[in-house]
């Protein structure tokens, strides 16, 4: 089993990596691989809504700008999804907005192509908005057919420089309890 995990930080060391690594060390830890994938700074453009891909049907984007099209093969190919982002102005970061909207319509016009998968946003906030984020990101998760796994909590941890989120001990704990609910979830899907 492997799990993809979207980085949409342009802070590639930030909060959201080290956030990141917690879920991922607790899925290594129940035998579930993972990768991080650095979407944030990258760049891309959010969908235009071409709808070539509804023409094309071949999993990808018509619009080939700078690792898109890699982006939505890591999906394609993973068994789970992590879609991690900072908080801005209590949303995601355009870069992870990008992923989102040109991911979901390839999705889409690939017969679902990501139904059943199983999918969980992790969200690094200094202060609040992280609410809002968690909802956009499961909205994904679920107008595309996939499984949401919960935490003991809301799936954040609160740190504004980087490494803070280490003091967050509650967050930590929550990302811990997403790491062995995902795994649950991921081996009865794939026994």
């Amino acid at each position: 089993m492997k799990v993809v995990a979207f980085n949409g930080s342009p802070n590639p060391r930030g909060n959201t990596r080290r956030a990141l690594e917690i879920v991922l060390s607790g899925l290594a830890d129940e035998g579930v691989d993972g990768e991080i994938v650095q979407v944030g700074g990258s760049l891309v453009h959010g969908c235009t809504a071409c709808r070539l891909c509804f023409k094309a049907k071949n999993r990808r984007c018509a619009k080939d700008d700078d690792c898109m099209n890699d982006f939505i093969a890591a999906a394609d190919a993973a068994d789970g999804i992590i879609i991690g982002t900072p908080v801005y102005f209590s949303n995601v970061t355009s870069e992870t907005k990008a992923l989102i909207d040109r991911l979901g319509f390839v999705a889409r016009a690939n017969g679902c192509m990501l139904r059943h998968k199983v999918g969980a946003p992790v969200i690094a906030v200094r202060r609040a908005g992280s609410n809002f984020v968690y909802a956009a990101i499961n909205f994904f998760f679920g107008i595309n057919e996939m499984v949401i796994p919960c935490a003991s909590y809301w799936n954040a941890a609160f740190g504004l420089r980087p490494g803070e989120v280490d003091a967050d001990t509650e967050g930590i704990a929550t990302l811990q309890s997403l790491a062995r609910n995902m795994s649950f979830v991921l081996r009865k899907l794939n026994a």
